[in-house]
């Protein structure tokens, strides 16, 4: 029986964190036992927002090392780098001509960002949806998974596949229904731990653009780092620790963070600091995650030792991707009608 297909990325800007890993990566890792899995490090979408050329490369080498430093193996999985694959650009150049560009102008993470930016927002900042989209449909993935963020972009995806797409250039079958160019994907929700908070604030998301390095545990930190910023965590002033108290953002985030990374459970961290005070929690939680995070940064130190073999992966994922990609972008290119390729 044929898996379904799961296609998914990050960005390789800033360094990957706690979020990223047990949010995304660590589902990933998973999905590789029951799915055929393809994960590419988005680096187009790096450059929607002012960037260090000079870094980029550098970041988008990191991002691939920690990916299968955290467990993604390129045996079982289709590892890439998403500028190594020419369709993206193209197949985004497609869709954007069917767009609406109402559509573009009401997700909520342009308004967000462009706020911020100011005069300096970019057509790809505003665009970078139909560049998602294209990721996503040009692999037929069956599902992607989605934290509560990207929903919106999920559904522009599946807008732009079925209303622009499938239903206006679908050749139509013997009992006279459109044959779909592309495949329209579901969302797969992602378990426990999807959406990890801020260390100095509980009610925002664990962020690499946020500006306090503090904010965020990174997959590199050190063990003194790691021991160091979560002392500085924010808490409050109740003694004992409890689960879904809406008054008590921070100690649901961090006592989320101790359930996930010791390994033992909501239930048993919820008996063990009920009525334990932050100076023995913080000690406790800073151990869990300095030895979670030992065989990553184990594994990453190899892969930086032998760059030859990240090339290895990296060169094998491009070419299954873009024989995949290909076969879409052809179809798609079929049905608007230009001409086949010699």
């Amino acid at each position: 029986m044929q898996r379904a297909r799961v296609l998914s990325g990050v960005q390789p800007t800033g360094a990957l964190h706690l979020g990223n890993w047990l949010g995304a990566i660590r589902n990933w890792v998973d999905l590789q036992d029951s799915h055929d899995t393809f994960f590419c490090v988005v680096d187009l979408h790096a450059i929607t927002v002012p960037h260090e050329p000079g870094q980029l490369a550098a970041d988008t080498r990191k991002t691939a090392a920690l990916y299968l430093a955290c467990g993604i193996d390129p045996a079982r999985s289709t590892v890439f780098v998403q500028s190594h694959v020419p369709a993206h650009s193209e197949l985004a150049w497609l869709l954007n001509c069917v767009t609406p560009l109402n559509w573009l102008e009401r997700m909520i993470q342009f308004k967000e960002k462009a706020i911020k930016q100011g005069d300096q927002v970019s057509v790809g900042l505003l665009d970078y949806p139909v560049l998602m989209a294209a990721d996503i449909l040009l692999y037929d993935a069956d599902l992607v998974p989605v934290g509560e963020d990207q929903k919106q972009h999920l559904e522009l995806a599946r807008d732009i596949a079925q209303q622009r797409i499938n239903a206006r250039f679908g050749q139509l079958d013997a009992e006279g229904e459109r044959i779909p160019v592309l495949k329209v994907p579901e969302p797969l929700i992602l378990k426990e731990g999807a959406r990890v908070m801020s260390l100095t604030d509980g009610r925002s998301k664990m962020s690499k653009s946020d500006p306090n390095e503090g904010s965020r545990i990174t997959l590199l930190d050190p063990p003194e780092l790691i021991t160091k910023k979560i002392k500085r965590a924010k808490t409050d002033p109740v003694m004992g620790l409890e689960f879904g108290n809406p008054e008590r953002p921070e100690t649901d985030n961090l006592l989320g963070l101790y359930a996930i990374l010791s390994g033992k459970g909501r239930e048993l961290v919820a008996a063990e600091c009920a009525a334990m005070g932050w100076g023995t929690f913080k000690p406790l939680l800073a151990e869990a995650t300095v030895e979670a995070l030992r065989p990553v940064q184990q594994r990453y130190a190899e892969l930086s030792a032998d760059p030859a073999e990240l090339d290895r992966v990296l060169a094998a994922g491009r070419e299954r991707a873009q024989a995949v990609a290909q076969a879409t972008l052809e179809r798609t290119r079929e049905a608007l009608g230009f001409l086949a390729r010699g």
